[in-house]
């Protein structure tokens, strides 16, 4: 049940934890960087003023795992100051350091590694075996930097962050002794407090080793000493569950449930390893029945429940979420997506405007709300709130590109709807997208907004000069073809298809395209069918191919075929168009009353329909 739910493991829980460290260019320092704080001594000696080094990767805590390591609000412990050696500082010595320096920009690594490491055990200064480490990782040799971290760590042995730099390179070795012996100590060095944090930046380094056997017998040793704690088996079930030991994990969870009954990370463990969703549900209803204010188990509850399709279920367990966290953002994006795919448009409108207000107020939070806009303007455009629709819009930042750019072509459309098209050319125009693919959808969505207001002649002009510009692109060449058999260029929109289809073989509706037309012009039927068939098998699913298979199905004079493959269409998307052939394959058949009603209910969907006029025409009837 690896991948059947969502539930925050203990590795997740350490995002800004220790990790293995990259070997990339630290950040450029010079010998006249001041010192770190805290580095002089007193006394007319001082220390070496040596560069302040980069930041290494691994040196910013982790968040405490639900409150269960430190209380709210509490600090991780402060890593002991490391204390600097008396340096007198000589002219030899400066000079020595700014000439490493200056040789490292040059893009000469090894003499400067040497320099520093030598200075490093001269005047036992650990800043300079940093330095050295930092020269070697740039350099991307491993060994060097390896070496130049075991001397840092024993001129500073409280540096925590050279022990993590050590432990991450350690842990990419074949043999994990060294790594072990590491571990160990720092776990018996470290006070009781700061020893969960320890074990879980442990297990985030130790994540990526493919030998997952070797990784639960290390563990099992190094946290043998610590059997009373919560986490030691909260990280052995988590190891024994990458191995496929379930039960292991599972007896590893219910340890850590004996040692803290109230704990949310052992149940969410417990049900994550438990081994189907109906026993995950079962392990956190009961939790929940003698925790009812657990919330993040509540959380995990509700998601394996969608995950279960008990979607009603779901949303009452959001909704008891909502009661005690009426500001929850992930409960308020929950609840939105479900009554999204419920097609609830009231709730999912009053959840998510709820849950982008509330990101609003919090500008430093990471998630972007450009999806969530995307969808409150769809919703407003359902209703007819064509100016809500564009404010949602309007909302989104020019940060996220492809998000942007569709949000500008939509909101000119919007302003186009209402009757000004000029304005939205102008909102076009203003658009300067760097991808040419970007560029193309600028002119595809003017020649559009051309076609729709019935400037036909204007829209294909744009695509013409637009398909110059951008040749080969499918979606140019696609929609000029519509546009040249909108203005009875026949031959032109079928050469044009035929580039579509070259251009992207994959691309059903160029098939369909040329197909429908043929159908409708009652020629060459039988490849008529073939490129519709074509089109039906790449998308079998889509009302509008369904709707042109049965269309040829009508011209060939296969009635029921007709019939049949049209009904199916006007099932899945009850459109106009579709209910007009449906009628009009009714009305052959001798079915007058049927075919008056699909007519009716076509022409109250779109009165402007002009298949509607043309078919009414063509046969005599009148609505």
């Amino acid at each position: 049940m690896k991948n059947a739910f969502a539930i925050v493991t203990l590795s997740a829980l350490l995002s800004a934890c220790a990790t293995a460290p990259q070997l990339a260019p630290p950040v450029n320092t010079s010998a006249a960087d001041v010192p770190p704080s805290g580095g002089a001594a007193s006394g007319a000696t001082v220390a070496a003023p040596v560069p302040a080094p980069a930041p290494a990767a691994a040196s910013a805590p982790a968040p405490a795992p639900s409150g269960e390591v430190l209380t709210a609000g509490e600090a991780a412990p402060a890593t002991p100051a490391v204390v600097l050696p008396k340096v007198e500082l000589t002219s030899e010595l400066v000079y020595r350091i700014t000439k490493a320096e200056l040789e490292f920009k040059q893009g000469n690594w090894q003499g400067p590694y040497i320099t520093m490491l030598a200075l490093a055990q001269q005047t036992r200064d650990p800043r300079l075996a940093q330095r050295a480490t930092e020269m070697a990782m740039a350099a991307k040799q491993g060994a060097e930097a390896l070496s130049a971290i075991r001397l840092w760590r024993g001129l500073a042995p409280d540096s925590d962050e050279a022990i993590q730099l050590q432990l991450g390179f350690l842990v990419n070795y074949p043999d994990l002794r060294e790594a072990e012996q590491v571990f160990a100590l720092r776990l018996k060095q470290l006070p009781q407090k700061s020893r969960p944090l320890a074990m879980f930046q442990m297990q985030q380094l130790l994540l990526h080793l493919k030998d997952k056997g070797a990784t639960f017998a290390l563990l099992e040793r190094v946290l043998a000493p610590y059997d009373d704690m919560l986490e030691s088996h909260l990280i052995l079930a988590q190891s024994a569950f990458a191995l496929n030991d379930a039960p292991r994990a599972y007896a590893e969870a219910e340890r850590a449930l004996a040692i803290k009954a109230d704990s949310e990370l052992a149940v969410l463990t417990k049900a994550q390893v438990s081994g189907s969703l109906d026993k995950a549900l079962a392990v956190l209803s009961d939790f929940l029945a003698r925790h009812p204010h657990a919330q993040e188990v509540r959380a995990a509850y509700a998601r394996i429940l969608i995950d279960a399709k008990q979607v009603d279920a779901a949303r009452e367990q959001f909704l008891t979420l909502l009661k005690d966290q009426p500001d929850n953002l992930a409960t308020l994006y929950s609840l939105g997506a479900m009554a999204m795919q419920s097609n609830d448009l009231v709730h999912a409108e009053k959840y998510l405007s709820r849950y982008v207000e509330l990101l609003a107020q919090q500008p430093n939070d990471e998630r972007d709300p450009s999806k969530v806009l995307i969808i409150l303007s769809q919703i407003a455009e359902h209703r007819g709130d064509l100016a809500a629709a564009y404010n949602w819009l309007d909302q989104i930042e020019e940060g996220d590109d492809k998000d942007y750019l569709a949000a500008r072509l939509k909101m000119a459309q919007l302003t186009a709807r209402q009757g000004k098209v000029d304005e939205a050319r102008a909102q076009l125009a203003a658009l300067k997208p760097s991808d040419q693919n970007d560029q193309a959808q600028v002119f595809l969505v003017d020649a559009q907004l051309l076609r729709d207001a019935g400037d036909v002649l204007t829209a294909f002009v744009v695509l013409e000069n637009a398909n110059k510009r951008f040749p080969g692109n499918p979606d140019l060449l696609y929609e000029f073809a519509l546009l040249a058999e909108k203005l009875g260029q026949v031959e032109l929109m079928e050469k044009t298809l035929r580039q579509v289809m070259i251009a992207a073989p994959d691309n059903q509706q160029a098939y369909n395209a040329l197909g429908y037309s043929l159908a409708e012009r009652n020629e060459r039927l039988p490849e008529a069918y073939s490129l519709i068939d074509k089109a039906l098998k790449m998308a079998p699913g889509d009302p509008y191919i369904m709707d042109s298979m049965g269309w040829v199905q009508y011209r060939m004079g296969n009635l029921d075929e007709a019939e049949a493959m049209l009904r199916q269409a006007y099932a899945v998307r009850k459109d106009a168009e579709i209910a007009v052939h449906l009628g009009e394959v009714l009305f052959v058949k001798g079915d007058q009353a049927g075919a008056r009603k699909l007519w009716q209910e076509a022409q109250r969907k779109d009165p402007q329909n002009d298949v509607l006029k043309s078919t009414l025409a063509r046969l005599k009837q009148s609505l």
